[in-house]
């Protein structure tokens, strides 16, 4: 196994491929994964489309648990599996929720509800020390390319910014109402999907693989 995060030295294998599963049940981040693969011809399905159940995600880091998915979908199904596990780190909450940030939502995935713990924590956090905190956060996406044999290979990709209140826009998923990029006034959720494509957490870490195990094609 060759991971890659941040860092390190690429030596991994490439996707020579033509066809693989996106390991997600999250219809947002299948959707914003198939769109980054369109340009390469990769013919790319579901996970949950193929009827394979989401492994507990029981590792204690992004790049843990997006391998963990990846390797699940790539022995279950006998295919290259591509694996996504992000979320948000808010430097005041001490980059919580982190990895569990759809955890937050709870098992109906009510994001208004996460977005809305966000905020009262940093609330009461400033209540209990009398101090204003800082709003910064980061978008944080691992991406785990796995293959039937159990060969994985990892990337690691963010996005600074600062989080806003009360939410805005209703174009993307998740906390990104909440979230604007370092340098811009519009949240993810207010901006044209092409325009967050191209500089999201997910982007960062997708063009490290299109440099490495994608490559030329």
């Amino acid at each position: 196994m060759t991971s890659q995060l941040q860092g390190q030295t690429f030596q991994g294998r490439r996707f020579e491929g033509q066809r693989l599963v996106v390991a997600s049940h999250n219809s947002g981040k299948v959707r914003e994964i198939i769109d980054l693969l369109m340009p390469l011809a990769i013919e790319a399905v579901s996970a949950g489309t193929l009827g394979l159940l989401e492994p507990e995600e029981t590792a204690d880091s992004f790049a843990g648990n997006s391998e963990l998915k990846a390797r699940a979908a790539a022995v279950g199904l006998g295919l290259p599996a591509l694996a996504d596990d992000s979320g948000l780190a808010v430097d005041a909450l001490g980059g919580d929720p982190g990895i569990y940030s759809a955890r937050w939502a709870g098992p109906s995935k009510d994001f208004p509800m996460a977005m809305t713990k966000v905020n009262d924590a940093i609330l009461e956090l400033e209540k209990r020390t009398g101090v204003i905190q800082t709003r910064k956060a980061r978008f944080i996406c691992a991406l785990s390319l796995a293959w039937p044999d159990d060969h994985v290979e990892t990337v690691q990709g963010e996005v600074v910014g600062n989080l806003v209140w009360p939410p805005r826009g209703g174009t993307g998923f998740g906390y990104d109402p909440i979230f604007a990029p370092e340098g811009h006034t519009l949240t993810f959720g207010e901006a044209d999907p092409a325009w967050k494509h191209s500089i999201s957490h997910r982007a960062d870490a997708f063009k490290k693989l299109l440099t490495t195990v994608f490559g030329p094609r």
